[in-house]
């Protein structure tokens, strides 16, 4: 029968050395008494073990982010490299962490391999912060005695990765954002300001012009409607959530869709290559063979249409077909690309050739995301002084009339 393993709690301790001096600090441990057998060992008499209370907001922190891996792997590269035993470089790692999620996780890893299992072994075990590739990697570089080096190149891959999605997110989000609050400033004018003009001019008993008149009316409907267009468009938006997470048709035909978006999905479609051509490089020059390593790749390119046809390459890489063959027959991948695949495979440096395809679609998508930023930002200028300009103009329109006729 298996023996269940404690989870790892956060205890805040309170002891004094051999001189007598009082020492605190907090450490996570399955138990109190293991946090006081430490103690000992490092020379120190506990006074009080007792665990971290929660705080009211807040108090599991963070949820932890690809950035925070790749910190890790970072930190834990540089300590291996210096010679710091593996269990060390955790401790001093944990220490370091402010996030209390990840401080926990890196806790949970240390006790594994201090129990005697491989790094490997004690990452599988957390598949949500290590994925497949990462614990690959890692498997190939405890392997051939290499570890610093693997951690140092998935550090390094991370942080390229998290770069380029975070411009592009920025590229996507900026106008969507700044398109919300021009929504939302032109429906208090319609709810709120624009009221106040229809009762001023319905003083005056004049007709008022027909573009006046249009803003009026949709100010009314608004102001009939308005709740339940919030309450449609807060359906919606809940509906297309809980169909991206349940549906996987669904996601498909969203990133299908994505890919033909003008601009936007040629900046996707180059973002998607070049993660598909980095995760195959580093994966095959870990020693991964291709079809593992293609089966690494079919989940890793952040986009559905190349995830299947990363799955059919490996399929047709698997019963002898060359790599430069099997991406001809997906009809996703520029020639470029499959023309530096086939000179990599000739020559016996697939890795290097795939890394210099993956630096040149980055570099295209840097450069693309930059130039849509300067693009946009005058662009959404123009749209916002346009919406607000033209409901000024519409209310001041009747004054400017009367006036020419006073």
């Amino acid at each position: 029968m298996a023996i269940t393993q404690a989870e790892p709690i956060t205890f805040i301790w309170q002891g004094r050395d051999k001189r007598g001096v009082k020492l605190k600090g907090q450490q996570v441990a399955a138990n109190p008494n293991l946090v006081r057998a430490d103690l000992r060992r490092q020379g120190i008499t506990p006074i009080r073990v007792k665990k971290k209370p929660k705080a009211l907001f807040g108090g599991s922190g963070s949820r932890i982010t690809a950035k925070d891996i790749a910190v890790f792997s970072r930190q834990l590269a540089t300590m291996l490299k210096s010679g710091v035993p593996l269990v060390t470089a955790f401790q001093i790692i944990a220490g370091g962490v402010k996030n209390p999620r990840m401080r926990i996780l890196v806790e949970k890893v240390r006790n594994e391999v201090e129990g005697g299992g491989s790094l490997f072994e004690a990452l599988s075990a957390h598949p949500m912060q290590f994925d497949e590739l990462y614990v690959n990697l890692v498997k190939a570089g405890e392997s051939a005695g290499v570890l610093d080096t693997i951690l140092d190149e998935i550090a390094s891959y991370k942080e390229r990765i998290e770069s380029i999605k975070g411009k592009i997110k920025k590229a996507l989000y900026y106008p969507i954002a700044v398109i919300g609050v021009a929504i939302i400033v032109s429906s208090i004018l319609l709810i709120y300001v624009i009221p106040q003009f229809q009762g001023i001019f319905a003083s005056f008993g004049a007709d008022l012009p027909a573009f006046t008149m249009m803003i009026i009316h949709a100010s009314d409907w608004l102001i009939a409607y308005g709740l339940y267009v919030v309450l449609g468009a807060a359906l919606g938006i809940t509906g297309f959530i809980m169909a991206k997470k349940r549906f996987k048709g669904f996601n498909h035909w969203m990133d299908r869709m994505s890919l033909k978006i003008p601009i936007i999905g040629d900046i996707l479609e180059k973002s998607a290559i070049a993660r598909f051509c980095r995760t195959l490089a580093i994966t095959f020059a870990a020693g991964v063979p291709l079809v593992d390593a293609l089966q690494i790749v079919s989940g890793a390119t952040g986009n559905a249409v190349f995830n299947d046809a990363a799955s059919r390459i490996r399929a047709d890489v698997s019963v002898g077909h060359q790599l430069q063959l099997a991406m001809t027959q997906t009809d996703v991948f520029p020639n470029m690309v499959i023309q530096m695949a086939a000179i990599g495979e000739e020559a016996g440096s697939l890795d290097e050739m795939l890394i210099k395809v993956a630096e040149a679609y980055e570099e295209e998508v840097e450069n693309s995301v930059d130039a849509l930023s300067s693009l946009l930002e005058p662009l959404i200028i123009v749209f916002i002084g346009g919406v607000v300009g033209t409901m000024v103009i519409a209310m001041y329109l009747p004054i400017f009339k009367m006036a020419s006729v006073i």
